[in-house]
């Protein structure tokens, strides 16, 4: 008898190691073919962040592994994705998507399956609000966050007429509506004049903005990136509409998008982005240097994003003290936990981010673009209420 019981004991002691030792899986979508300035450096700070927590031992006694997939843009492709990580791979936690759409798609997957999706870029208002629901978290500031701020600088503006140019899917549309809401309420005397709405990858910067100063605005709200804003900022320089007209635009000041307009880079725009190379926090500079020390690249946009984001889900699992889904929402409601812009948190409400952007405008230094005359603004100061959140998000996502 109590050779069979050393037997058991034998067996359980060999068999622990293996059960500790089974990796905590997250996994991770995203536009890595098809936006690959943002998305590059974004998986650069997701790897630095899992190769500095495994570093340390992992979390509950576990490694960290994340099995990544590209969606291509296409929300069909996120969707396929999510149900081969959830169903075969088997993964813990899902994270990502880029485009507004996707997390979307993304989103209704997670709420579908009761399966914990930090959405890392996705801007789009709806995710937390109309749309949002209980398994879903946001990191990035949200369309509503980063019109508010950039709506602080627009009402001090003499302009009274504006047209707005987006991309017109989810988060072009987001955007210009929280502009449009909350610049009107600062300044009830402006008026929109003109939108233009060129779909995403396919603008004709002539055209749109032909038609943009035929409505004669005094300023114009910009939504357009990547290739897009590329195509605006070059057609608008060549007609002298730029700098000539003065524009607010979102994300424009993010790195991926300066390297591109290099010398084209339209002075005095304002804009959200990223000043990396000005920041002097503590958090920045720790976070900067050992990016730099791996990769032999200054960080993006980007890398901040994807770090932030495994910061988070480190933060949230190490609380719950587990990867059970229910655990985890809970324990990420009111969550805090650390980014390279200083100490953030999950709202309990709507469970979006307080992490913030920066607001400047650009200017040319030495023949590139860059951020002037900049600010942090804390996107714990720039949400709505509890009230305006109850009356857009579902009842059910509060539960």
């Amino acid at each position: 008898m109590h050779r069979f019981i050393a037997v058991g004991l034998l067996f359980a002691a060999a068999a622990a190691p293996v059960v500790a030792q089974t990796p905590i899986k997250i996994g991770e979508i995203n536009s890595y073919s098809s936006m690959p300035q943002f998305t590059q450096p974004y998986r650069q700070g997701w790897q630095l962040a899992v190769e500095e927590i495994n570093a340390q031992g992992g979390l509950l006694g576990r490694k960290v592994e994340v099995i990544a997939r590209d969606d291509a843009g296409k929300p069909d492709e996120a969707l396929r994705h999510a149900i081969e990580l959830t169903s075969k791979e088997k993964v813990d936690i899902l994270a990502g998507g880029f485009l507004s759409n996707v997390g979307l798609a993304l989103a209704d997957h997670a709420v579908k399956n009761k399966r914990l999706f930090i959405a890392s870029e996705p801007l789009t208002d709806a995710i937390v609000w109309e749309k949002g629901n209980r398994y879903t978290f946001r990191l990035r500031a949200s369309t509503y966050m980063q019109a508010a701020m950039l709506v602080e600088e627009a009402a001090k503006m003499p302009a009274k007429r504006w047209a707005t140019i987006a991309p017109n899917y989810e988060y072009g549309q987001s955007s210009v509506a929280s502009f449009k809401e909350l610049l009107k309420a600062k300044r009830p005397d402006v008026e929109f004049v003109s939108e233009q709405w060129p779909a995403l990858g396919k603008i004709d910067a002539g055209s749109t903005l032909t038609a943009t100063m035929a409505a004669k605005p005094d300023a114009v709200f910009n939504v357009t990136f990547g290739a897009d804003l590329a195509k605006l900022v070059r057609e608008g320089n060549q007609r002298n509409i730029f700098p000539k007209t003065p524009v607010v635009s979102m994300l424009s000041g993010e790195p991926e998008y300066l390297e591109v307009l290099k010398d084209e880079t339209p002075r005095g725009w304002i804009v959200t982005g990223y000043p990396w190379d000005q920041i002097d926090t503590k958090e920045h500079a720790s976070f900067a240097a050992n990016y730099y020390k791996r990769f032999s690249e200054n960080p993006k946009l980007g890398s901040v994003v994807g770090y932030a984001t495994m910061q988070s889900i480190f933060a949230g699992i190490k609380k719950a003290g587990s990867v059970d889904n229910e655990k985890l929402v809970i324990a990420m409601r009111g969550l805090k936990f650390s980014t390279p812009f200083g100490p953030a948190e999950f709202r309990a409400i709507d469970q979006q981010s307080t992490m913030g952007a920066y607001v400047g405008k650009l200017d040319l230094r030495g023949g590139k673009g860059t951020m002037v005359q900049w600010r942090y603004a804390d996107g714990k100061n720039h949400l709505p209420t509890d009230a305006y959140v109850r009356s857009r998000r579902p009842a059910d996502a509060m539960k």
